[in-house]
């Protein structure tokens, strides 16, 4: 009776309703926190319009089962999500009956259709150039132009970037695991090579991917630090109001800053010189846009990072040294794969001189390179480890994208891709400068809390990733499962360098 009493007295439930009295209480609190973070709202709110750019992105996780020449193009996972990506921007362009573009984006976008419809009818046989055609409008005009009507404002910029720079952890981290127990990619006999899940047929894939990753952070660690110096008095009197307006550009400046350096371990481990030099060349004109003062620190930092990675922790300390050293051999002393690419250079100059004006056709360099590269030339390469077979794979392109599309596209082709590239990067160039230039309002917050930046960060970003994909295919070219990366990328670049400067904005109502 005295229970029952007791019980009457606190309630039948009493235990329980204090239980969801202090449940509700932290839910209406973590209700509140998310909607006063602007970055969270924006993350909770875009992923419908961002899903297809993101789904390519993460489709490219998928192990490669491929042959490896990846010339064919739309066999991969990623590939078919590009092209229903781009299906889904068309379906949503005609249903809003608006034009997508602007004039200046449709000539730059649309300047490699020229080269290679061009290529194509010029060609001896049209049909078997057909699969380097869809290629090249995938590559460079489609997905580009799709990543490019996707993204509204720089808020989509830096999500779309972050996915990147998320698969590039990834990819990363299956790299080192990859050299650590030696289950990578056959190098100097032994199999340490870090190709993240790309396999040894693209050996260039993890290193593209890992390079966009640290370019990508070390343009938003920048940026992030421009914009809070240049708002940092007006910040400093909204602090009141907003109570995370001065910590959180430096959260993600640590955070950035904390992934380049992370980045470094597998971008050293994939021995990749062509990545290394690109990637060095990015990060520099990153850091000179920077501020010379900046450039002088991180040339400190960088080279303290590269004594503590190669010296102190002995991460392929000896190979790395003699990867390096390579560099310097290659006009003296080249190894196997420098002096076969010198001779496919050699030959696709001379393919070129053959039809100067059209090319020979587009997939008409392997046919041609034997009766021009001389004897010296291996016409192979050996592929093994990483859970693959030993197997000879045929050197089906100069390694080399300019003279590639010089051989198979001539001066129309080159002209045209190259010309729309260097338009990107002028363009590119432009708005950083006026982005750079528009300190007084970086401080102010719109109505939803969003700090209303320069976006000097997106223009480090887009310019970085362009350099550093210009840099590259000095080395290489397209092909393989991981170049549908490059098309996002490109598309990133295009967006920040052709949107009109009343849509390059911080937020979008949308």
């Amino acid at each position: 009776m005295a229970a029952d009493s007791a019980g009457a007295l606190l309630g039948p439930d009493r235990p329980g309703r204090a239980v969801r009295g202090v449940a509700r209480r932290v839910r209406t609190q973590a209700v509140r926190a998310w909607a006063g973070n602007p970055w969270a709202a924006a993350l909770f709110h875009r992923p419908a319009r961002l899903l297809p750019v993101v789904v390519v992105i993460g489709l490219l996780v998928v192990p490669s089962t491929s042959a490896g020449n990846g010339s064919a193009g739309g066999g991969t996972p990623a590939d078919i999500a590009s092209a229903l990506l781009v299906v889904h921007c068309l379906v949503r362009v005609l249903r809003e009956r608006a034009r997508p573009l602007t004039r200046t984006a449709a000539l730059v976008l649309g300047l490699p259709v020229l080269g290679v419809t061009v290529a194509a009818v010029a060609s001896h046989d049209p049909a078997a150039g057909l699969p380097g055609l869809a290629r090249y409008l995938q590559i460079f005009v489609l997905v580009p132009g799709a990543v490019l009507l996707t993204v509204r404002d720089r808020t989509d910029f830096r999500l779309v970037a972050g996915a990147v720079a998320a698969l590039a952890l990834v990819q990363g981290a299956v790299g080192v695991v990859q050299y650590l127990t030696r289950t990578g990619a056959s190098y100097m006999g032994e199999e340490i090579r870090a190709v993240g899940t790309f396999g040894p047929s693209d050996v260039m894939g993890m290193a593209t991917v890992v390079s966009y990753g640290l370019v990508i952070a070390v343009g938003l660690a920048l940026g992030g630090g421009q914009a809070g110096q240049a708002g940092q008095a007006d910040q400093a009197g909204q602090a009141g109001r907003t109570g995370r307006a001065g910590r959180a550009p430096r959260a993600w400046r640590v955070a950035a800053l904390v992934c380049a350096g992370l980045f470094a371990v597998p971008l050293t481990l994939s021995f990749s010189r062509g990545a290394w030099i690109a990637t060095a060349v990015a990060v520099a004109l990153q850091f000179l846009l920077s501020g010379p003062r900046r450039a002088a620190k991180a040339a400190l930092v960088a080279g303290a990072v590269g004594v503590v990675l190669v010296g102190g922790l002995g991460v392929g300390s000896k190979l790395v040294g003699e990867r390096l050293s390579s560099i310097a051999q290659v006009t003296d002393a080249p190894d196997r794969s420098v002096s076969d690419r010198y001779v496919m250079w050699a030959a696709a100059v001379d393919i070129w001189k053959e039809r100067p004006v059209t090319g020979v056709g587009l997939k008409g360099f392997p046919e041609y390179r034997d009766s021009h590269a001389s004897l010296a030339l291996s016409a192979a390469s050996d592929t093994d480890g990483a859970g693959a077979q030993f197997r000879r794979q045929p050197l089906l392109s100069p390694h080399n994208m300019y003279l590639l599309v010089l051989s198979e596209q001539g001066l129309v082709g080159l002209m045209a891709l190259a010309g729309g590239w260097a338009a990107l990067l002028v363009c590119a160039l432009r708005r950083l400068y006026e982005a750079r230039r528009s300190r007084g309002p970086q401080g102010a917050h719109t109505a939803r809390g969003f700090r209303r930046a320069g976006g000097a960060d997106c223009g480090l970003v887009a310019v970085g990733l362009l350099v550093w994909q210009l840099m590259s295919f000095g080395y290489g070219d397209i092909g393989g499962p991981s170049t549908v990366l490059t098309a996002v990328a490109l598309g990133l670049v295009a967006w920040w360098a052709l949107t009109p400067r009343r849509s390059n904005r911080e937020v979008v109502h949308a």
